[in-house]
């Protein structure tokens, strides 16, 4: 790196970001208590558990709290990396090395001509404000992989193609950075990356494609869109129960049916918004790729019947990436996920039992944080058709002088 590369290193970045995740780390370590539920057990007990498994050689396909692609298994294996620490804290590591691989990714990204650190700085305080449970999940693993496949895939589609397949293969999602792929190549060496992965799964261990059904017999989650509908109902005598089922807490009881399947017609419509939008744009510019990915993201999480706080992750790396360009179009979605990100970890894990209970707390933060989601929704999809769809000039009846022609003399 050249000495002006040196001068514009971000090392106050490096210090808050080592700060906040040195208070993460001490979280999920348990050395300090955070309040609420312990974020936790899904490392030590479910990914432990299947980690056991997956050692053994077949996918744990009995659990029903499997619900991941076959890639995962790579994620929850990852602890054997690190065999001179147990398993909890083997993962907390490497997720934290997953979370400054991002950090490096987008400080070097923004500090090239034309670039700004705006990424960077939302991913340090998106992830510190969502708490340790960043920590706790592997998402942050598969949002290195997106934020990898977006930075590279402008100067190298194939490159995009391929992570972004072995992402959909790790957590599904990824599979929508190619939303905005110009690039027959990108498209190419996804489908011969998915392809091949894939098949090496399948003949490999047995189970490895149990995830597609694991979630048809689903309910609605507490701290979904659809959920404030159910969480309202429940104060005017509504008799429904939240339960753990399938690996979350969700709604069941009457009508819950109903909500489910206007969640999944409202992200049909969705999705068939992105491929009208697809239809309609003329000549992809290079920054269309990381906004359509954070756009297409949006859609998915605002219409799902989950919206686990592991989302913000997501959400927070693509805001980042679209963000690293001066004159995004996306700061204002990016900043409205920011501010989603303490309500967040408001609602889960600090009162998630006002949650559960529908309690007036706990109802009031999902509002917030749904909200400002739907919000961030709205005004990203906005940006992105306005600024890469071309406004068509209206129609000008047969016979009506142009106007150089109106304005020339006679």
């Amino acid at each position: 790196m050249d000495m002006q590369g040196t001068r514009r290193f971000p090392f106050g970045l490096l210090a808050v970001w080592g700060l906040t995740r040195a208070l993460l780390l001490l979280f999920v370590l348990r050395v300090f208590v955070f309040p609420g539920p312990d974020v936790t057990t899904d490392v030590s007990v479910i990914y432990h558990g299947w980690y056991e498994t997956l050692r053994g050689g077949a996918f744990p396909h009995d659990d029903v709290t499997w619900q991941y692609p076959p890639a995962a298994a790579l994620a929850i294996l990852s602890p054997a990396l690190l065999p001179f620490l147990d398993y909890a804290q083997a993962f907390y590591v490497l997720a934290l090395l997953a979370d400054l691989a991002v950090l490096c990714l987008l400080g070097y990204a923004g500090t090239r001509p034309g670039r700004t650190l705006r990424g960077a700085w939302l991913w340090t305080a998106g992830v510190a404000l969502l708490g340790p449970t960043v920590l706790a999940r592997y998402d942050v693993m598969v949002t290195a992989v997106a934020v990898a496949a977006l930075l590279a895939g402008v100067a190298r589609p194939r490159v995009l193609g391929a992570l972004a397949a072995l992402g959909a293969l790790v957590k599904v999602w990824p599979a929508l950075l190619l939303a905005g792929a110009a690039s027959r190549r990108a498209w190419v060496s996804a489908a011969a990356t998915a392809g091949g992965l894939a098949l090496l799964f399948g003949l490999t261990a047995p189970g490895a494609f149990s995830f597609v059904t694991a979630q048809r017999d689903r309910g609605t989650e507490v701290e979904s869109m659809g959920s404030l509908v159910l969480h309202v109902a429940r104060h005017h005598g509504w008799q429904g129960q939240v339960l753990l089922n399938y690996g979350s807490v969700e709604f069941l009881g009457p009508h819950v049916d109903w909500i489910s399947a206007a969640a999944l017609a409202l992200t049909v419509i969705a999705f068939g918004w992105l491929l009208l939008w697809r239809l309609r744009v003329r000549g992809l510019r290079p920054e269309a790729l990381a906004d359509a990915a954070f756009v297409a993201v949006l859609l998915f999480t605002v219409t799902s019947r989950v919206i686990s706080p592991q989302y913000l992750v997501w959400l927070v790396g693509l805001a980042a990436v679209c963000l690293r360009r001066r004159g995004s179009r996306m700061v204002l979605p990016a900043c409205l996920v920011l501010a989603a990100c303490p309500a967040t970890v408001l609602e889960f894990p600090v009162y998630f039992a006002d949650v559960v209970g529908s309690d007036r707390l706990g109802v009031t933060l999902l509002f917030v944080r749904n909200g400002l989601l739907l919000l961030a929704a709205v005004t990203a999809a906005r940006a992105l058709w306005r600024t890469t769809v071309p406004v068509t000039p209206p129609a000008v009846p047969p016979g009506t002088p142009r106007a150089e022609e109106s304005l020339t003399p006679s």
